[in-house]
């Protein structure tokens, strides 16, 4: 049986993918393509919201289990997708109105990711989890190296593709492990399966681990992080900013599913990897950003480590019931994303257009000059670091530090605790030498679109701030 209200998100991102290549090709002005794709954007989120406020939506089912379940965290998770892809388009706008990029295929390819990444919320089963991942992701190999002039920038999208094709190689193996094992794919008929002992056992752990291992690489997760600084700082800067929001969201979920639906027998396996990764990456990232001297650099390993506070809560499924660590986990998420997305539209805003993030040294003395976008930069990575006036993100640190603290895991808090100290000074070194005296690039004049992205953000992060509840009773 097939669902086609529960189905209407997806009708709607991958009807945007068409939409910009009809106004590209019939109109061909930079506005109408980025319009229709915003346009396209806006009522996927809509639509998303609309049909997740209702009962689970099923479709595609069989004995063993539905393929496509369009509940409360697939509408999260899609309205998140698409309100970023929305808002990535008008932070191109600048970039695109100069003529540096192909309008009709960057507005296409990232409305396809943003398809991939509204299906990926649905996914019920490892072969629509892995498909819709690899559409999240795909498009995103060519948007790293549309650039066709910059060798910086083919150099990031190799980066990207090889790491990914081992990362997807990784995944796709411990897949067909648990189904060696299992015979099934659905999670819920997985979650059976494995509960039980047998010969096959050993294999599907094993399985499941390869597959949180590729999985990892979508979030930048240690072992498989290091593509991120070059991918990031080798892109066109809005790609960096979908990579680190809305691929990280997605890329999240997926392991969220993986970690938690094949059922409570696993969690042994499951708990323990996920905290050895998050301990790794929390410590790795954040030391190795202190190094950075270029700041989407900076941004990226700093990305890292928050990968790490998002996954830290999950280290604890062995120990207590999975729902308030999957609360945790997601409130993180959505907290993380509305300061990150704050923060690349603020380096955007100051650098010309076309320009790639720079070095922190051309930062200085635009705290002067652009007074306004650089007090809203700085107050998104403060909120990145935890700290007030952002309240959003002291918020979001205290959902993981309270979630571990009830789970007694004091390895991870401690980790955690490490690296939201040395973190503060990560983060200060991206701010200061906005207020430090020098002559750095100029910054260009103000973009309305810009403008737009950086006022949603920042009242987003400030009602946030306010309202923390509000993001726990969404993700639970």
């Amino acid at each position: 049986m097939i669902d086609h209200i529960g189905l209407l998100p997806l009708y709607l991102a991958a009807g945007t993918a068409v939409l910009v290549l009809v106004a590209d090709l019939l109109v061909g002005r930079v506005a109408v393509t980025l319009g229709a794709g915003v346009l396209g954007a806006l009522a996927t989120a809509v639509g998303s919201a609309i049909v997740g406020s209702g009962h689970d939506r099923t479709s595609f089912c069989v004995d063993s289990g539905c393929s496509w379940v369009f509940g409360d965290t697939a509408a999260l998770l899609a309205v998140a997708v698409a309100a970023i892809a929305a808002l990535v388009l008008l932070l191109s706008a600048p970039t695109l109105m100069r003529g540096d990029l192909p309008t009709g295929e960057y507005a296409f390819l990232l409305a396809a990711s943003m398809t991939g990444g509204v299906a990926l919320g649905g996914a019920q089963d490892l072969i629509t989890l892995i498909v819709a991942l690899e559409t999240l992701t795909l498009p995103l190999y060519a948007l790293v190296g549309l650039r066709r002039k910059s060798a910086e920038s083919a150099q990031a999208a190799v980066t990207f593709l090889l790491t990914s094709v081992a990362a997807t190689a990784v995944t796709l193996l411990g897949a067909a492990l648990m189904y060696a094992a299992t015979g099934q794919v659905h999670f819920r008929a997985l979650s059976t399966a494995l509960d039980v002992t047998g010969p096959g056992r050993p294999l599907a752990g094993a399985g499941l681990v390869l597959l949180l291992v590729g999985l990892a690489f979508k979030v930048a997760a240690v072992p498989a992080h290091a593509w991120a600084p070059t991918t990031y700082d080798g892109g066109p800067l809005p790609i960096a900013a979908y990579l680190s929001t809305a691929s990280k969201l997605g890329g999240l979920v997926a392991i969220v599913y993986a970690a938690v639906l094949v059922g409570p027998a696993w969690t042994r396996v499951t708990g323990p990897v996920l905290g050895i990764i998050a301990v790794a990456t929390l410590l790795v990232g954040t030391l190795v950003a202190l190094r950075q001297q270029r700041m989407v650099r900076l941004l990226a390993w700093s990305s890292v480590a928050q990968a790490g506070f998002m996954l830290a809560p999950l280290a604890a499924l062995h120990v207590v019931e999975a729902g308030p660590l999957v609360t945790a986990t997601l409130a993180y998420a959505v907290i993380y994303v509305t300061v990150e997305l704050g923060a690349f539209a603020g380096v955007i805003s100051l650098r010309p257009a076309g320009a790639d993030g720079g070095t922190l040294d051309e930062y200085a003395g635009l705290g002067r000059t652009a007074p306004v976008r650089s007090a809203v930069y700085a107050f998104a990575v403060v909120g990145l670091a935890g700290l007030p006036p952002a309240l959003a993100g002291l918020f979001a640190k205290v959902f993981v530090i309270r979630a571990l603290v009830d789970a007694k895991a004091w390895f991870v808090v401690a980790a955690a605790a490490i690296a939201a100290v040395v973190g503060l000074a990560v983060y200060l070194r991206a701010v200061l030498p906005l207020y430090r005296d020098g002559e750095g690039t100029p910054a260009p004049r103000a973009s309305i679109a810009v403008a737009i992205v950086l006022a949603v953000v920042t009242l987003a992060a400030v009602v946030v701030g306010f309202m923390p509840q509000f993001v726990l009773d969404l993700t639970t």
